[in-house]
């Protein structure tokens, strides 16, 4: 092993994803010596941008593809150059009643037209009123939780005083959401609608007792208090691009192609992070502090530590990517594709069938009917898209679909497991559109379609996500039972060692592209004793 020039820094961050960089960026503006070591050979982890298929030139938003909590204090603060564009079109549901297709759909900028969309479906304004008031609670909620993911850890009796609606409380955080969810609403479509939100990326059921679902619905109804889902103009890269740029311009040194193999730590001199760049030998520098964006899982086995309790992360999730010829026609003929799939467009998201999508995933069985939701970048972004292929009128398809936990893939891998969940997935697709979807995909420089599927094991293997889980862990509720004594454990970071911080997904109040674990990190860090 050696000793690399000016190989002590004031933070080492270990992992180049969205939080590590944000990470970077607010200690170096502060005046640390910071570095960051990245495994791959480009920056932004699960935020990133890709040329997928050979000679389209579409930059897809390959793994992360929205952004809600990406707090604009942090966006103000590094003086971030992104935007972030509203989509309209919040969600459409395609739908079959009295044997006739139709569907639901939420439009953000016109209500009267969204409430018209829940009498068609229901026959009457219950259900219209019923959401509502439904998501006037999560709103105003959200407006006194969403301030506090960026300070320290409220208490759980704090943050209760500050939502002070005890019955949204009891609802949201201490009874199972399903409760509430049946107690708002009658039509099974619309109960459905509302549930997917607490299960995108988590696999859990309406009524589990231990609240993941809950916690998931929160972290997805809260970003920057409205809960709106924002396309990320020039996709996912361009996140990442800005954080990299900010995080360099404050004098941060980033290095690609350099896989952390180990941690050293006492908890009180410096930390030793040992790494390896490519086939040379390995090397280590010190930090006076070392933050790790990467799972809790992944910090113990660099600390050459076992697992903590509980049982090993699982991701459950078919990540589908496509590009199209043309977008596909619907059933329902009164609908627009270019406002259907605008939005979120749910399939096969009905309550029963995701309780029974749940259950067969739950017994080791690909769901019968998985339920997925599908998005067009494309439509509110065609900027991801090359002068050519713009021309030819292409669009991406994301397709993100539910229920599919690792289990289902098979240990050594099973591609035709693979092939079936997308198969399967397809075909729910199929049975709402006139034509089938892959008679619209585009086909690349060597005539095969324009379509790709990540699973979580292959998430694993390609971002080392334990279990190919996209929030590195279960979802933790943003408070604490009290106030912890360490700084540190005040801004929801700490380690089993003083000088080791987690600032990425893992961390509570982590999950999603969001910025706030590494934003808290380097709070920590500024905030702690100056060692």
């Amino acid at each position: 092993m050696t000793t690399i020039p000016n190989s002590r820094y004031d933070a080492v961050i270990v992992g180049g994803g969205h939080n590590g960089l944000v990470a970077a960026a607010y200690l170096a503006r502060a005046g640390r010596r910071v570095l960051v070591l990245e495994r791959l050979p480009r920056v932004g982890g699960a935020a990133v941008s890709a040329r997928v298929f050979p000679g389209v030139d579409a930059r897809l938003s390959r793994y992360s593809y929205l952004v809600s909590l990406l707090p604009r204090k942090v966006v103000r603060e590094l003086g971030l150059r992104l935007e972030l564009r509203r989509r309209r079109i919040s969600s459409y549901t395609p739908a079959v009643r009295d044997g006739k297709p139709t569907g639901l759909l939420v439009d953000a900028a016109d209500p009267a037209r969204t409430r018209d969309s829940f009498r068609a479906l229901t026959g009457s304004d219950r259900e219209w009123q019923a959401w509502q008031r439904f998501y006037g609670t999560t709103a105003e909620v959200a407006r006194q939780v969403f301030p506090t993911l960026t300070e320290p850890l409220p208490t759980r009796a704090e943050l209760r005083r500050r939502v002070g609606d005890d019955t949204a409380w009891t609802a949201l955080f201490e009874r199972p959401l399903g409760e509430e969810v049946e107690r708002r609403f009658t039509d099974d479509l619309v109960r459905g609608v509302v549930l997917t939100d607490a299960l995108i990326g988590t696999f859990t059921h309406a009524h589990d007792p231990e609240l993941r679902q809950n916690r998931c619905f929160l972290y997805h109804v809260v970003g920057n208090g409205t809960g709106d889902w924002d396309v990320p103009v020039g996709g996912m890269g361009a996140v990442t691009d800005a954080l990299a740029e900010a995080a360099l311009a404050a004098g941060a040194e980033i290095r690609t192609g350099c896989e952390v193999t180990a941690i050293a730590t006492d908890g009180h001199g410096d930390a030793e992070v040992s790494y390896r760049h490519g086939d040379e030998s390995e090397a280590t520098v010190a930090g006076r502090r070392v933050l790790v964006n990467a799972a809790p899982a992944t910090l113990a086995r660099l600390l050459g530590e076992e697992p903590g309790p509980g049982p090993a992360p699982e991701g459950s999730q078919l990540k589908v990517n496509m590009v199209l010829r043309r977008l596909p026609r619907l059933r329902d003929a009164a609908a627009d594709p270019r406002e259907a799939f605008a939005g979120t467009f749910h399939i096969a998201e009905g309550y029963r069938q995701l309780e029974a999508a749940y259950a067969e995933a739950a017994a080791g069985r690909l769901p019968s009917a998985p339920p997925s939701e599908i998005y067009c970048h494309t439509l509110t972004d065609p900027s991801i898209l090359g002068p050519e292929t713009a021309h030819q009128g292409l669009h991406t398809l994301t397709l993100f679909g539910l229920h599919m936990p690792a289990r289902l893939f098979g240990v050594p891998y099973d591609r035709a497991a693979e092939e079936r969940a997308l198969a399967a997935s397809l075909a729910q697709l199929d049975a709402v559109l006139a034509e089938p979807v892959a008679d619209c995909l585009a086909v690349d420089a060597d005539g095969r379609p324009c379509i790709e599927a990540r699973t979580p094991p292959q998430l694993e293997r390609e971002l080392g996500l334990p279990g190919g889980h996209i929030f590195h862990r279960d979802l933790a509720f943003p408070f604490t039972e009290e106030e912890p004594a360490e700084v540190a454990a005040r801004w929801g970071v700490a380690t089993a060692h003083p000088n080791v911080l987690l600032c990425g997904a893992g961390a509570v109040r982590g999950g999603g592209v969001s910025g706030i674990p590494g934003h808290n990190a380097a709070q920590a860090v500024l905030a702690g004793p100056d060692r």
